[in-house]
């Protein structure tokens, strides 16, 4: 190397593991940023971009931050100031640097909307001398809404880059026996903490609308594998499949989750667990969409007792599953 070269870091692997986004903090401003970038992904939202850049920007942008600032403020970790998947995604990165991490092996994480954004994390790791790059997106079952929209941004990234690292992405994970092996552990601990028998596991999932379904997205079939996988790990009580979260007028997975709430109790399911696979850590879906809305909601149709399983989010088990994800394409 000549004596005026520049510096250059290198001989080291990154490992980026990325999950959906957080507002940086319940303020409408905050918020509606927020909104406005995951809305404005053409993955997330499948329709005529100029129409819907003025039905985002005129109505749901004015209107929707308000709501969702309120749902925020119920689950915020005020004492971190920060949302609940924000900690645990930052959790889950020290405690797998912990796990595998070393001088030539980098740990880091960031979200897809918000911040810390993918770009400065892959630029922040190629400028510590990552010349391998493990992607793992935090979302057990591949949907193009999801993991294809973070691999979206891994390329646009990339493609600025003059030198760019060796790339690769881990695109899902719905039938790993790690995973499977943890959901199930987390139903038992659950079930030994609580006083009552339940009729009925709802596994509830994220929705998307159905007619992105019926143009060939897989995530409805990796959804219903994964439920048939905890079953047959767990088969004291019936776990069904159930799709949350939609959003608009048009039709979306099926059966609803909070309709299924509502409906249970008049089939006499009155005591029900409710576990979110889809969801790597605890986040406003869960805690406030579920926890709090999904409960009232049972509780007020006629059900009696309602518990929400949590989220694998930092737990040994977790951690020990990424890190054989990781191990594999390493």
């Amino acid at each position: 190397m000549t004596p005026d070269h520049p510096k250059v870091n290198y001989g080291k692997t990154g490992i980026l593991i990325i999950n959906l986004g957080t507002p940086d903090s319940t303020s409408w401003l905050d918020i509606r940023r927020y909104l406005k970038e995951f809305l404005s992904d053409r993955r997330v939202i499948e329709v005529n971009p100029f129409i819907w850049q003025v039905i985002l920007n005129l109505f749901i942008l004015t209107f929707r931050p308000s709501k969702t600032a309120k749902a925020y403020k119920e689950i915020w970790m005020k004492d971190k100031n920060m949302s609940p998947l924000r900690f645990f995604t930052e959790s889950q990165a020290q405690k797998l640097s912990e796990k595998i991490g070393s001088e030539n092996l980098i740990v880091d994480f960031a979200m897809r909307y918000g911040n810390p954004s993918i770009k400065s994390k892959i630029n922040q790791l190629h400028e510590k001398g990552c010349e391998n790059l493990i992607i793992l997106p935090l979302y057990p079952q591949y949907a193009a809404a999801t993991t294809a929209t973070v691999c979206d941004e891994v390329y646009r990234t990339l493609m600025k880059m003059r030198w760019q690292p060796n790339l690769k992405i881990i695109p899902h994970y719905e039938s790993e026996p790690l995973y499977i092996d943890a959901i199930k552990n987390s139903i038992v601990k659950k079930i030994n903490e609580i006083n009552w028998k339940p009729d009925l596991i709802v596994a509830s999932y994220h929705g998307i609308p159905k007619k992105y379904f019926d143009k060939g997205d897989p995530y409805h079939c990796y959804c219903h594998k994964t439920t048939r996988l905890i079953s047959e790990k767990y088969s004291d009580i019936k776990i069904m499949t159930t799709f949350q979260s939609r959003f608009g007028p048009q039709e979306w997975l099926q059966p609803y989750t909070d309709k299924t709430f509502e409906a249970l109790p008049q089939e006499g399911k009155k005591n029900i667990l409710v576990i979110c696979p889809g969801f790597s850590s605890d986040c406003v879906e869960t805690l406030e969409e579920i926890s709090i809305q999904g409960k009232e909601s049972f509780i007020k149709s006629g059900g009696e007792n309602f518990e929400m399983i949590p989220c694998l989010n930092d737990n040994e088990d977790h951690i020990s599953l990424f890190k054989h994800l990781i191990s594999k394409n390493l």
